[in-house]
């Protein structure tokens, strides 16, 4: 079995969660810190790529003085290997104060940079950082396939269920991972990575947006994702990548969000029946908050209806490497659907219809409180303030551990709404809560 080399997927997750994308961006941030220090050395992409790729497992000793500053770690959390002690000393029993430091710190607190850059996550999850590089090392080419993609469909479902905060440090360990392997890996062994990288790296945007992160950073995974979608001819990939970039735009562009929608059914490729079906509520959803006709936007959910008619049974359980947007249903239609109305200002369709599906659809946590979230909205929208609040207060219960963002900013959005009746008891209580959870 052929073996893969030990590259450095700690740096290149560590580098890449502090923002630093590529590797000229890396170069960039570390030669400012270098002049700040006095330091005469710079560094070129091809060490960084040396360091990366495990060639090079012990910077310089000017080197090492930058990293440690700008990462404010010791380097053998950024995976790097100090060489043996020539001495008789155990390199495992420090004694001298530094070295003493540096072990508490690897032992309480992998990671603080991270943490510090993308404060999305705690202490247990970044224990999950590494996890996927650690491993990654002991598989053959289709066993760490296997692997990778158990791995990631762990992390999804993790999402649905406790949060981004949880899910993102797995999911940028797996993607440094698929990175490093797929520079030395054989064409087809490469290809079937980057079709993987192409899956995980649309999770990774979707987990930077609902965590909170800047807006770029989610920007920089769809276009990771759309670039080894392209590299290995997937069409429909790229394509739902553009409807997960309608989707994140939230309600700041719609005209943006009808292009995007749009563009997912109309370019040169063939989404499959189930996200074609969500690529039309999501134009369904822009064409109501750009102001088109009720019966413009009935006709696009027609159509979206009719799509998903074309659908295949399901007959496995959904999962994030598996058919391209099988976890969309009828009933996650149906509550997309309310979605659509209550933008287009008919909030009591909107409500009837979300009452009605979420009490007969099985929905993950993250999306139950994100869809109840919406039902408040509308609910406050139709002038029903008590239970727009008792239903604000159960997605609330249902957001706040997980810190579901999506979620969190449309419960935001409804206390807005009903500010008018913030003498009432539900809904001070709701104004409380938020306050609590924004602290």
């Amino acid at each position: 079995m052929a073996q893969h080399p030990v590259a450095n997927e700690v740096f290149v997750a560590a580098r890449s969660a502090r923002g630093w994308h590529t590797q000229s961006e890396f170069a960039e941030a570390y030669d400012v810190k270098a002049q700040q220090m006095n330091e005469q050395a710079r560094i070129s992409v091809r060490q960084i790529r040396r360091w990366e790729s495990g060639a090079t497992t012990w910077p310089n000793r000017d080197a090492r003085r930058v990293l440690t500053a700008l990462f404010d770690l010791p380097l053998e959390d950024l995976g790097f290997i100090r060489p043996p002690r020539p001495s008789g000393r155990s390199a495992t029993a420090p004694t001298e104060p530094m070295e003493l430091e540096e072990d508490v710190r690897r032992r309480t607190f992998l990671g603080g940079a991270l943490a510090s850059a993308v404060p999305l996550f705690d202490l247990d999850a970044l224990e999950h950082l590494t996890a996927a590089a650690r491993d990654a090392r002991r598989y053959s080419d289709h066993e760490l396939l296997d692997h990778l993609r158990g791995a990631l469909d762990d992390s999804a479902r993790s999402d649905g269920r406790i949060g981004p905060h949880q899910a993102l440090p797995a999911t940028l360990g797996i993607l440094a991972t698929i990175s490093s392997t797929a520079r030395e890996a054989r064409p087809e062994i490469r290809r079937s990575l980057l079709v993987l990288g192409a899956r995980g790296a649309e999770l990774a945007a979707w987990l930077h947006k609902d965590g909170g992160a800047p807006d770029r950073d989610t920007a920089y995974w769809h276009q990771q994702s759309k670039e080894w979608a392209t590299l290995t001819g997937d069409g429909p990939m790229h394509a739902y990548v553009l409807l997960r970039q309608a989707q994140a735009t939230d309600r700041r562009d719609p005209a943006l969000m009808l292009d995007l929608a749009r563009a997912a059914t109309t370019g040169p490729w063939t989404l499959p029946p189930r996200p074609r079906a969500e690529a039309l509520q999501q134009e369904a959803r822009a064409l109501a908050m750009t102001g088109a006709t009720l019966a413009e936007i009935d006709r696009v959910l027609d159509r979206a209806q009719a799509a998903l008619g074309q659908a295949a049974p399901i007959t496995e359980p959904p999962t994030c490497t598996g058919p391209l947007g099988d976890s969309y249903t009828t009933e996650r239609l149906m509550v997309q659907t309310a979605i659509c109305y209550r933008e287009a200002g008919q909030p009591e369709r909107a409500a009837h219809l979300f009452q009605h599906h979420l009490a007969t659809g099985t929905f993950a946590p993250r999306d139950r409180a994100f869809f109840t979230a919406h039902l408040a909205g509308a609910l406050a929208a139709a002038g029903e303030p008590d239970e727009a609040a008792a239903a604000a207060l159960l997605a609330l219960g249902l957001a706040s551990a997980a810190r579901f963002g999506q979620a969190l900013s449309e419960l935001h959005r409804t206390a807005a709404q009903l500010q008018p009746h913030r003498n009432r008891a539900a809904v001070q209580e709701l104004h409380q809560r938020l306050a609590t959870v924004a602290a």
